[in-house]
């Protein structure tokens, strides 16, 4: 999915004395609603409270592994699914914190002639690039509806051109995401959602770094975690505040943001915990056994080895 990086540097800038000692970190994101509370964090100073000096950057998911293996960037933020490509792939990175779950923020659009997902056999469908969230989305909704990726035509284009182009009357279906998917809802002349992550529960979107970034800098892993709880407090404390900042980011008003993250839910320390007890490996298991069915990964990596809970508690 959805194209928001967090990266930190792995160079680590240190100040003049010990008690205002900052750790550089970029963060690179896209227009998801789900990563905004990461934003908030910045643009609030809650960061910069817990000791991270941030920069924000926009780098686009289908390149973000790139800027890991090059050593360009140390962390990202993704869809579960992604991690398991990136590690089957060479890409060693472990996650350390849950940001949200999809509630109806992802889905699939479709023309209005088009009655269920099994009538797009033989269609042309616009998704993001194998090895995104849109594409492995697209591929969970074909599989449950007995179709494969190879059924349908796929123009790769990214969520925001995908909704545009299906509003201006392109490709029979697009896979897209908030606040895109906003965009068809009220282009109900243009076609219809016709599946979300409502229907399909399977977007789940975490935090993670290589393995020695968390080794060389485990306070920032610790710290990265904390800013976000703590921004996912301010937006229970100040929601018209918070989301005028999130929303800012994304060109919208602070009540269209709130109307967008209304189909999302960000994960508290609790919600954390929980997630990583259990669900997080079954889901995991189950999105690798597709990723090795539509050609995406070789090999299944080892799921138990790609989370590390201790920045959580």
């Amino acid at each position: 999915m959805k194209a928001w990086i967090v990266a930190l540097s792995l160079g680590a800038a240190a100040a003049l004395s010990p008690a205002s000692a900052q750790t550089k970190l970029t963060i690179g994101y896209s227009g998801w609603t789900g990563f905004a509370p990461l934003t908030l964090a910045k643009e609030a100073g809650i960061f910069q409270k817990n000791g991270l000096d941030v920069t924000m950057s926009k780098i686009p998911q289908a390149s973000r592994h790139l800027a890991i293996q090059s050593g360009q960037v140390a962390c990202a933020a993704t869809t579960v699914e992604t991690w398991v490509v990136w590690n089957a792939n060479g890409v060693a990175t472990k996650q350390i914190f849950q940001l949200d779950k999809s509630y109806g923020a992802d889905g699939m659009v479709v023309r209005n002639s088009i009655a269920s997902i099994k009538d797009l056999k033989g269609k042309t469908v616009a998704a993001s690039a194998p090895g995104t969230a849109p594409y492995f989305t697209l591929a969970w909704f074909l599989k449950k509806n007995g179709l494969s990726v190879k059924d349908v035509t796929i123009v790769n284009l990214e969520p925001g051109p995908a909704a545009q182009v299906f509003i201006a009357g392109q490709n029979d279906a697009a896979m897209t995401y908030e606040p895109y998917l906003s965009s068809v809802r009220a282009a109900p002349q243009a076609g219809k959602i016709i599946a979300t992550t409502l229907d399909y529960p399977m977007i789940m979107d975490t935090v993670g770094c290589t393995p020695k970034f968390l080794a060389d800098n485990p306070a920032a892993g610790k710290a990265l975690a904390d800013s976000y709880f703590q921004a996912l407090e301010m937006i229970a404390k100040e929601p018209a505040k918070a989301n005028e900042i999130m929303g800012a980011d994304v060109k919208q008003t602070g009540e269209q943001f709130a109307n967008s993250s209304k189909y999302l839910r960000w994960q508290d320390k609790a919600a954390n915990k929980k997630f990583f007890e259990a669900e997080f490996q079954a889901f995991s298991n189950e999105a690798a056994d597709l990723l090795l069915e539509i050609g995406i990964i070789k090999t299944k990596p080892d799921i138990a080895s790609l989370f590390d809970t201790r920045f959580i508690q």
